[in-house]
């Protein structure tokens, strides 16, 4: 492109390299497939696909081991003397914080990651998470140090927040840049296979931990699960060291620096288009019908069903078996999403979860073990395993590649904010204020509907070009 501009003798500017792009869209979008092929391409990009699971199962470690601390422990070692309802309150108003630091790490760190490109984020990210993850583990309970117990907690869950909200972006835009056009849908789910790993691994770890005698379990036992995720967190950075640059990002920066030298030479100043809004709003409807149910399902439930009597072991064992049925529905969604379009799948996933939450909160009052499992199961199934893996292709292809990662990211996490990270507060809230699972399930049901009102303002984006610099809509 820097070469035909020169035989023109005249610069281009960003809008018209975009309509460039768009003509020659056939020969950018094989690029992925043509590094594909080649002998070294395959070795990045499994290597990539490897490193990017590992540092996104750090990060649901973290959050899934928080989330399932929150419902089962946190409000006996950090909030004592409370009742149940107030002491869980309290606890997922810790667990929100962390979501209130992500948007500004998302914005920050997002920034360098669309300008110095992204693998000098992901290692940092997942470096930084590890650490907040491992000092949970460390924490002093409230009955030895008093206060500063939360505030400590809080600083951590601060650190995992301001880590996490560029994590989840940066390894979706990386598997969405490598891997081949006609199975984007396909690769970029797997973003969604790291995510289920980290609440598997968090389930498993704290079934283990709960079969310790209570006295020890508040004693030392909940420490377990945080101290041991540091082995997760050193192999990951370990291989990201080693991951390289996407071939979009590469194909990107080389056309910007031709770019600049020639309009350099021409004594000229190229003024940046940043595109408009329209996607970032997209984005954020989409990932509010996404987030919020996904944490209510696999947060909130979880000490929901204990406040009603049921055993713990319940909820943690259902969580364990949508995890391990997430292997397929992710991917599976993933793919639904290359053969049939990413609106069309979106939309009827947002569409199962408006159905499934009057009935849902209805059954989990029967008090039933199996009917509590199933409730939970379905539940995450479609809200956080499903969906989630038609999203990864979806946020990535609505933005152009100039500020992808961060719009992309901030949306996200915005999105997070106003619905994932505020909804378990919020539900314990509702409850506490009606002592009713209506608001609960009417709250369930509005989120989910935002997203499904989403999917009729938003473009079809299957098999877009990546190196396009505007958004898709």
């Amino acid at each position: 492109m820097g070469v035909n501009r020169a035989k023109r003798g005249k610069p281009e500017t960003v809008n018209q390299r975009s309509r460039s792009n768009s003509e020659l869209s056939d020969q950018q979008e094989q690029a992925a497939d043509v590094n594909f092929r080649t002998k070294e391409g395959r070795k990045s990009f499994w290597t990539n696909i490897v490193a990017v699971w590992l540092g996104t199962t750090m990060e649901y470690v973290d959050f899934a081991l928080y989330g399932l601390a929150s419902g089962l422990v946190f409000g006996d070692i950090f909030f004592p003397g409370q009742t149940p309802v107030i002491a869980l309150l309290s606890s997922f108003a810790t667990y929100a914080v962390g979501f209130l630091a992500r948007p500004v790490g998302a914005f920050v760190l997002g920034k360098i990651g669309d300008k110095r490109g992204r693998k000098f984020i992901m290692v940092f990210t997942v470096m930084l998470m590890g650490l907040s993850t491992t000092a949970l583990g460390l924490l002093p309970t409230y009955q030895m140090v008093g206060i500063l117990s939360p505030i400590l907690l809080i600083l951590c869950r601060v650190c995992q927040g301001f880590g996490a909200g560029a994590e989840l972006s940066g390894g979706a835009v990386m598997l969405a840049e490598y891997s081949p056009v006609n199975h984007r849908g396909l690769v970029s789910s797997l973003i969604g296979i790291g995510s289920n790993s980290g609440t598997l691994l968090a389930s498993a770890v704290w079934l283990l931990v709960l079969l310790l005698p209570h006295d020890s379990l508040i004693a030392w036992g909940w420490r377990i699960p945080f101290l041991v995720s540091i082995l997760i967190a050193l192999f990951a950075v370990y291989l990201r060291r080693s991951m390289q640059e996407t071939p979009a990002f590469r194909s990107y920066q080389a056309n910007r620096k031709k770019e600049e030298a020639i309009l350099a030479a021409a004594g000229k100043q190229e003024k940046k288009s940043e595109g408009g809004w329209k996607a970032f709003f997209i984005m954020l409807g989409l990932r509010i019908g996404e987030n919020g149910p996904s944490y209510l399902s696999q947060s909130f439930l979880i000490g929901y069903v204990v406040t009603l009597g049921v055993s713990k072991s319940v909820p943690t064992t259902a969580v364990l078996i949508a995890s391990l049925l997430g292997f397929l529905i992710i991917p599976f969604s993933g793919w639904l999403s290359d053969r049939f379009g990413r609106r069309i799948v979106y939309r009827v996933f947002c569409l199962l979860l408006v159905l499934y939450a009057f009935p849902a909160f209805a059954l989990l009052q029967s008090k039933n073990t199996i009917v509590v499992s199933l409730v939970i199961i379905v539940g995450m199934g479609v809200a956080s395993l499903g969906i989630f893996g038609v999203q990864a292709a979806y946020g990535v292809e609505l933005f152009g590649i100039q500020h992808r990662y961060s719009r992309m990211a901030v949306a996200k996490e915005l999105g997070s904010i106003l619905s994932g990270g505020t909804a378990p507060m919020v539900a314990s809230a509702l409850l506490a204020a009606f002592s009713s699972w209506v608001p609960l399930a009417a709250y369930y049901c509005l989120m989910a509907a935002i997203g499904l009102v989403t999917t009729f303002f938003a473009p079809e984006t299957r098999g877009r070009d990546l190196t396009l610099v505007d958004d898709a809509i």
